[in-house]
């Protein structure tokens, strides 16, 4: 599996808590609501990990609106989920490149994505020794 640091798509900030380990790896700290509850959740940064942790309970099932933890703005796509056409969740992946993820709690799709695919694939392979 690979390793991934994720930062908010719209300020730019690390996502990364090196406090709180998921997988042994630094968990991705995000602020999640659903159903008028709002708290912190702990995503695995490890690419194909469903691994997470949630301040209250959390459903399976249950769509959830997450939200950086610094700016606090909604981590929103374009896209909706292929396999439950819930929306998907844009995270940004530091060394380049748009990590997807579905935000119905117990579904596993997900997906990176590359905009400027040269340069970023290229940093993308550079920063995790894939080649």
């Amino acid at each position: 599996m690979i390793e991934l640091s994720i930062k908010c798509p719209f300020c730019g900030q690390s996502l990364m808590d090196k406090e709180h380990l998921i997988d042994n790896c630094p968990g991705i700290k995000v602020i999640i609501e659903w159903k008028e509850k709002q708290g912190w959740a702990y995503l695995s940064a490890l690419y194909g990990s469903y691994n997470t942790e949630y301040e209250f309970p959390r459903p399976k099932g249950e769509i959830g609106k997450f939200f950086c933890c610094h700016c606090k703005k909604e981590l929103t796509s374009t896209r909706k989920c292929e396999e439950c056409g819930a929306p998907m969740v844009r995270l940004d992946v530091m060394e380049g490149g748009i990590l997807q993820i579905c935000s119905r709690r117990g579904c596993k799709r997900h997906c990176i994505e590359f905009e400027r695919l040269e340069t970023e694939l290229r940093a993308f392979y550079n920063a995790h020794g894939v080649l």
